[in-house]
């Protein structure tokens, strides 16, 4: 059974990676593995129509499940129905192109998902059934992504090029003796209101050049508390920057800014100030354990303020336990993952702290809940000598992350003309 504490883990974990592979959805506070779903009564019947396209309550009832079984954060029926909208407008592409999802692609990514779980595929599809979650539920999930690529590939794989300068650049931040560290800057135009405006305003903004018109467009569109100082983060070594956003940053010249990149709620974008080589030596990581606090409120006064006084009254990880004693359990999360498979706007976080430092800077739950996130370590590995570096893997990379940012970007434009009813 999936309930059990040896499975359960290894579940998160596949979801988690998963989840990084493609874009990070509408995250929120975690529901316990035991908790009913609210209004669970299974309709055949449509309850949302994307455009043409309709989904049942039924596949809404059963994604939710399949959710809250794997431990995803966030209200799981808030999420199932993101999830679900997000299928059917990936569905119409996949239509207007003449795509459909080649079943070898299908089975490979429900064996692939099993795996990491530490499972084989009939033993996965058992245990999600043992839970009330359907094989057609597991299979309709990885195929949706797996025609997406499809999509994404079709679409803009002729306007991605990577050059031989941009290849170099990008191994600098791994591969040479001494450290890389850089100077950015970041914005988050919220999407909730108005996600066609937020796109053009997001647009606008990756064609800025200059260090003060971003700053100034900082101020006035972004939703992130660095807006305060012009959206300007303080240095940090590149190593730390999220696997997916780091080979976009060091692409960059400074000056340059990132296309947007949708991240929770909001089209990030980020603007490369300066870089350096740092006295210390370059280090990468293999695991990194950090702590997520959920305080109902948002960033009301109430919730900052409550997050200062247990900043001030705690020095590591463990002493959440303290805090969050006889509260729900899905109020503290900690976690063990390797970089790739943290949510990017956490790892950005991740990225600005040490050991034991706190941020407060995002929320969960649509802004109803303030994440008090506190990083507890970070595991180091070896680094590869510049030999053993392989070029056209790191050309791939790079190509892989302009693709999701042009994935990101058509994926809010289709929801912006899409008409949804519930």
């Amino acid at each position: 059974m999936i309930r059990s504490a040896q499975t359960r883990p290894h579940l998160r974990k596949a979801l988690s990676q998963v989840r990084a592979l493609a874009r990070p959805a509408v995250l929120g506070l975690a529901l316990t593995l035991g908790q009913a779903l609210p209004g669970q009564a299974q309709s055949f019947g449509p309850v949302i129509r994307v455009n043409d396209k309709v989904i049942t309550g039924y596949e809404l009832d059963q994604r939710a499940r399949m959710l809250q079984v794997f431990n995803a954060p966030g209200n799981p029926r808030d999420l199932a129905r993101e999830q679900l909208i997000e299928d059917r407008l990936k569905a119409g592409a996949a239509d207007r192109f003449g795509l459909t999802a080649d079943a070898e692609e299908v089975e490979a990514g429900m064996t692939e998902f099993a795996g990491r779980a530490n499972m084989e595929l009939p033993q996965f599809i058992q245990a999600l059934s043992g839970e009330g979650v359907s094989q057609q539920t597991f299979r309709d999930f990885v195929a949706s992504n797996v025609v997406w690529r499809q999509v994404v590939r079709g679409r803009f794989a002729s306007r991605v090029s990577v050059t031989e300068e941009e290849i170099d650049r990008a191994i600098a931040t791994r591969g040479q003796e001494s450290g890389v560290q850089v100077l950015i800057s970041e914005i988050f135009v919220p999407t909730a209101r108005n996600p066609q405006q937020a796109a053009q305003i997001a647009d606008q903004i990756s064609q800025i050049t200059t260090v003060d018109a971003f700053a100034q467009a900082a101020r006035q569109y972004s939703a992130a508390p660095s807006r305060d100082q012009g959206g300007r983060v303080n240095w940090m070594s590149a190593s730390n920057l999220p696997p997916a956003l780091r080979p976009q940053i060091m692409a960059l010249s400074p000056g340059q800014v990132t296309q947007p990149i949708e991240i929770d709620g909001a089209l990030a974008l980020f603007q490369l100030r300066a870089i350096q080589e740092a006295s210390a030596s370059r280090q990468e990581y293999s695991e990194i354990e950090y702590a997520s606090y959920y305080i109902a409120g948002g960033r009301s006064e109430d919730a900052l303020s409550t997050a200062a006084k247990i900043r001030a009254e705690i020095d590591t990880c463990d002493d959440l336990y303290g805090v969050a004693k006889g509260q729900p359990e899905d109020v503290l999360e900690r976690v063990t993952l390797a970089p790739s498979e943290i949510p990017q706007d956490i790892g950005m976080e991740l990225a600005k702290l040490d050991d034991n430092e706190v941020s407060t800077a995002l929320t969960r739950n649509n802004g109803q809940a303030l994440v008090f996130l506190m990083l507890c370590s970070r595991t180091p590995e070896g680094v590869p000598d510049e030999d053993e570096i392989d070029r056209n893997a790191v050309r791939t990379q790079l190509q892989n992350a302009r693709l999701g940012s042009y994935a990101e970007g058509y994926l809010a434009q289709l929801r912006s003309e899409a008409r949804i009813v519930e």
